[in-house]
């Protein structure tokens, strides 16, 4: 058996050639190479085949021009794993924008947090395929675990009991845009029947006679701490050091979660068996070896993947958004 053409190649054999076979070997030897490249022109030519491009949006943890500079060995970790697939990272200015990758087929597959993860769901059709796993504190535990709590603190010295007693004084909050910091909290207030929705999204006003956003939670925590506010949240997903120092000189008046951690999902369009290949590839990366660079990509208490499915991960969530009517607003950066 003749050996067969590699798919790229537009070379052939003189005797691989039908038409080279017709001439008799006496011919002289210049005839025999006219013959053979005039069948050689007659053949057709065997197209390169082009690798599958297989794009993740990655959430804007930090400047893309960072993240950029640091994806080429992500991106090498994954195209070894699928072969014939050109991954690339693509790193959008905002949440809106790596959902609208997803939607509209630019990306097969994006890093986000629970909340854009909740909006690709509902706008894109994506699906989440994978938890994060990342190290949290439950109480007074430190854990691994793809969700975690937040609680209401007020300071050691409050002569508050408990919510219904902060009627009208300061509330500080980490972050309008966090889910532990804002959307679970006041979603326990609506529980509570401390703030009702109106005609709108619940607002944390009704019931506080004033409210800040510190800028995170450290931040959040210095107000408490200096006398500014009288009320704050602390999440069990702050750097350990930070929680435990905050609970050592605060009460918790009242928990709220679980609150899912970051997913992975999937557009619609991507179907087995890259689908199910890029599952198995990215569970590669549960190995510890590669724990430094998922923390880049991912958070910075990212430990492993595990497998998940949309209502698994994000049913709690849905539920704090439904009590709240909150929804995601954001500027690109």
């Amino acid at each position: 058996m003749n050996p067969q053409p590699d798919r790229c190649s537009t070379v052939w054999r003189a005797d691989d050639s039908p038409s080279a076979q017709r001439f008799p070997r006496l011919l002289s030897r210049a005839a025999l190479v006219f013959a053979v490249g005039i069948a050689a022109l007659q053949l057709p030519r065997v197209a390169c085949a082009q690798p599958q491009t297989l794009v993740i949006a990655i959430q804007p943890t930090s400047t893309p021009e960072q993240l950029s500079a640091q994806a080429t060995e992500l991106e090498q970790f994954l195209e070894a794993q699928l072969p014939g697939i050109d991954v690339r990272l693509k790193f959008p200015t905002s949440y809106a924008g790596a959902i609208e990758s997803l939607r509209f087929g630019h990306a097969q597959a994006a890093f986000m947090s629970a909340w854009p993860a909740v909006l690709a769901h509902q706008h894109a059709g994506a699906d989440v395929v994978l938890a994060e796993v990342r190290e949290v504190t439950v109480d007074e535990t430190t854990t691994e675990a793809p969700s975690y709590y937040s609680y209401w603190i007020v300071r050691k010295d409050s002569l508050v009991a408990n919510l219904r007693g902060l009627q009208g004084r300061k509330a500080a909050f980490p972050s309008q845009l966090s889910t532990s910091g804002y959307v679970a909290p006041l979603a326990r207030l609506v529980e509570l029947g401390l703030v009702n929705r109106q005609d709108g999204p619940a607002d944390p006003k009704q019931f506080f006679g004033e409210v800040v956003f510190a800028g995170g939670y450290a931040q959040a925590w210095e107000a408490l701490k200096a006398g500014q506010v009288d009320v704050t949240v602390i999440a069990g997903d702050v750097p350990e050091a930070l929680y435990r120092k905050v609970l050592a000189n605060t009460r918790v008046l009242e928990q709220q979660g679980p609150i899912p951690s970051h997913a992975v999902v999937f557009s619609k369009d991507l179907q087995d068996p890259l689908r199910m290949q890029l599952v198995n590839a990215l569970l590669q990366l549960n190995d510890p070896a590669h724990r430094g660079l998922m923390r880049k990509f991912v958070s910075g208490i990212f430990v492993r993947f595990a497998p998940a499915t949309t209502e698994q991960h994000l049913g709690t969530l849905h539920r704090l958004l439904d009590l709240t009517g909150l929804e995601y607003t954001e500027t690109s950066r």
